[in-house]
């Protein structure tokens, strides 16, 4: 993984259309919604996880045999994650990259043009058809639709080190999509992951059924191709 120290100089690449607030990150309280019940909110991630595994289920098939037939190694993808409080998991997704991507035992990022993908694999990702089968890990309680980003505790044992607060993003459920995603593009440096965390703790504090239906509204006009933002103070 490469530790690219965040810059003063450094701007992002492109600035959603409204901006969140600079916080400073170490002073952060206890995010409002863990105080209160969040039943209702975990409920209808799950009707809507059921709803969209059931109309994912043949395409998820589907791309699992053109893995199978044009790479070798399991379609299924299995790593494990940290999840609320840090509790480990094991997250699962479509393989798009050889199965050898990481044969010297180093967990690192993806990165532009990384040529451990496979040419389906690029497809999957740019569809993000391969994330599809975290739909089971909603449905087991594991994640939540919309929430930060799961990482690697190999990861987050570096990040933790470089990132003052950056465990607080580890308060909620993870999500399949998140505010982050939808307007900062995929980590690549320590610099990208202190600008999303910034972005994650602005969506624990907010978090809510509005808040997340308006999420998933964005992700799916992104994943058609269209510019998306959210507009929320």
């Amino acid at each position: 993984m490469e530790k690219t120290l965040p810059s003063k100089s450094s701007k992002p690449k492109s600035l959603p259309v409204f901006h969140v607030k600079a916080i400073a990150l170490e002073t952060v309280a206890l995010p409002t919604p863990l105080r209160r019940p969040m039943l209702v909110r975990d409920l209808f991630h799950g009707a809507v996880a059921a709803a969209l595994f059931v109309l994912a289920l043949p395409v998820m098939i589907l791309a699992m045999l053109v893995v199978k037939m044009t790479s070798r190694g399991p379609a299924i993808y299995q790593q494990t994650r940290s999840g609320r409080g840090g509790v480990p998991f094991t997250i699962y997704k479509i393989r798009t990259m050889r199965s050898d991507a990481e044969k010297d035992g180093r967990p690192q990022w993806s990165t532009r043009g990384d040529s451990r993908i496979t040419l389906v694999g690029r497809f999957l990702r740019a569809t993000h058809i391969d994330e599809l089968p975290q739909l089971w890990n909603v449905l087991s309680g594991e994640m939540s639709l919309v929430g930060p980003r799961p990482e690697r505790p190999e990861i987050i044992a570096v990040l933790r080190q470089e990132i003052a607060g950056y465990d607080r993003r580890l308060a909620v459920k993870p999500g399949i999509t998140g505010f982050a995603q939808i307007h900062l593009p995929p980590d690549e440096t320590t610099n990208c992951v202190r600008r999303k965390l910034t972005y994650d703790l602005f969506y624990i504090h907010r978090a809510g059924i509005v808040f997340d239906f308006g999420i998933l509204v964005c992700t799916a006009l992104k994943v058609v191709g269209l510019k998306a933002v959210y507009r929320r103070k």
